[in-house]
């Protein structure tokens, strides 16, 4: 199968280190330069037209909601890439053809702000990794954790929703 790499990068490339480091690394393991994006990426588009796809996606401090693309785009984080202490790539494939390998697993869910979930949900079921408000008082939140069953227990208990893996690394 050939590697196509593509590389989303929504910054101004002219002096950005980051950006070399990432083409630097993606072609170290790929073999092959990426193609880069700059805006408008559209991973459902992406994996419909070219499953054998591999999007790097960087992740910066402080950046929220990356991962909302990856509801329902049929694609998974198989990997992670640490670029430099701001900047990490997360590797996308589509979820036909990923191989998902690592015991961390990253789960979307739309949760009620309250101290019972909180209470509940302790660090060795999963962490918190990013969260973003709702107009209607929830929270979309992305955890880490490597229980699916463990984490989809304490939601439903607390009369939360789980949206889904997206993926593991």
């Amino acid at each position: 199968m050939r590697q196509n790499p593509i590389l989303y990068w929504p910054r101004k490339t002219s002096t950005d280190t980051e950006y070399q480091l990432a083409r630097k690394a993606i072609n170290s393991q790929t073999g092959v330069m990426p193609e880069v994006i700059h805006d408008n990426l559209d991973l459902s588009d992406i994996m419909e037209k070219n499953p054998e796809s591999i999007v790097y996606y960087p992740v910066f401090c402080e950046s929220t909601g990356w991962w909302g693309e990856l509801l329902g785009a049929d694609a998974v984080v198989v990997d992670k890439i640490i670029i430099s202490p701001e900047c990490q790539l997360m590797v996308i494939k589509s979820d036909t053809i990923a191989e998902t390998k690592g015991q961390n697993h990253l789960f979307a869910a739309e949760i009620c702000p309250s101290s019972g979930f909180f209470k509940k949900m302790s660090s060795s079921i999963a962490t918190i990794t990013d969260m973003l408000a709702t107009d209607t008082g929830t929270i979309l939140a992305l955890f880490s954790g490597k229980n699916q069953n463990q984490f989809i227990n304490i939601l439903e208990s607390t009369g939360n929703s789980y949206l889904g893996c997206i993926g593991r690394y």
